[in-house]
């Protein structure tokens, strides 16, 4: 009997790969490459947690990789086709060198006179917000959850319960703060300070990167970045969003922008993978128990 649900367990996560594997390679450039007249609109997705490296599918939560999404918007430069790219996210944030790093492209494109317009979708928060105060118009749907400006950096105090288990951790390290964090003992003072002094410096570096892209006072930003999510409607009245609407109203949006006269062409940049290489992208580990740290980060909304 135990063999058998052994078995089952097996069989069911080899279809789950298969089935997240069928979805997530179907993504990809089905109109790239085509004529587009006088001028494409490109769509650039961030589905998922922003971290470093490529896209990933999962079976709890998929991976915007920032090294994907940078690649599609040097195509989207590269492209003399591509008069403007929609950003359409759907992201409760992530990393913050992920962030920054996309960021940075999305500058390099606008440099190179293309058009950039963010679309959000259910959510687009704290990271999220990072890359999309980049663009020149950002679009979102009455309902979006957005702001979240802010930082975190959230550890776990674990020692009840590994004493409960009767594990008790060995550390050897090189210095006194190299395993600061460990939910395996006490946060010092210093480390608190430590910690601290992080947040407070990459929450400047949000605040700056907001009040730069949407042209506001650094004061009129801090009032608003304490953390706290916005609707899209509540984004709108306080100047965080341009105008509420949907993907297709972003898309018509960068369209006018970049001067594109009648119906836009538009095309999906995520490059079409066969099924066997999305397959080695699904990643099974089981969801965290708390983000990790260095995150600038800000949950879905329930």
């Amino acid at each position: 009997m135990q063999r058998k649900v052994i078995a089952g367990v097996i069989v069911a996560a080899v279809a789950m790969c298969l089935l997240a594997a069928a979805l997530y390679g179907r993504r990809g450039a089905d109109y790239y490459g085509r004529d587009a007249g006088a001028g494409a609109v490109g769509v650039i997705r961030v589905d998922g947690l922003m971290a470093g490296g490529v896209d990933a599918g999962g079976l709890f939560t998929p991976v915007a990789g920032a090294e994907s999404i940078m690649e599609q918007l040097r195509r989207a430069a590269e492209d003399s086709s591509i008069k403007a790219v929609v950003l359409r996210l759907n992201t409760p944030g992530g990393t913050t060198a992920a962030a920054q790093e996309i960021a940075l492209e999305i500058d390099r494109l606008r440099r190179a006179g293309k058009k950039v317009v963010a679309s959000m979708g259910d959510v687009a928060a704290s990271g999220g917000y990072w890359i999309a105060s980049c663009c020149d118009m950002i679009v979102a749907s009455p309902g979006t959850i957005t702001g979240s400006i802010g930082v975190i950096i959230e550890t776990q105090d674990l020692q009840g319960l590994y004493e409960k288990l009767g594990i008790g951790p060995r550390v050897f390290k090189s210095g006194p703060h190299k395993d600061m964090g460990s939910p395996a003992r006490d946060v010092t003072a210093r480390e608190e300070a430590i910690f601290q002094g992080m947040v407070d410096e990459i929450y400047e570096q949000f605040i700056r990167t907001v009040a730069e892209g949407r042209n506001m006072e650094l004061e009129q930003v801090r009032e608003l970045a304490d953390g706290r999510v916005f609707t899209g409607s509540q984004a709108l009245a306080n100047g965080l969003v341009d105008r509420l609407g949907n993907f297709y109203d972003a898309v018509q949006e960068a369209a006018e922008l970049a001067g594109i006269k009648g119906e836009p062409a538009i095309m999906e940049l995520a490059p079409r993978r066969p099924w066997w290489e999305a397959l080695g992208r699904v990643r099974l580990e089981l969801p965290a128990l708390y983000p990790a740290a260095w995150l600038v980060y800000s949950p879905p909304a329930p």
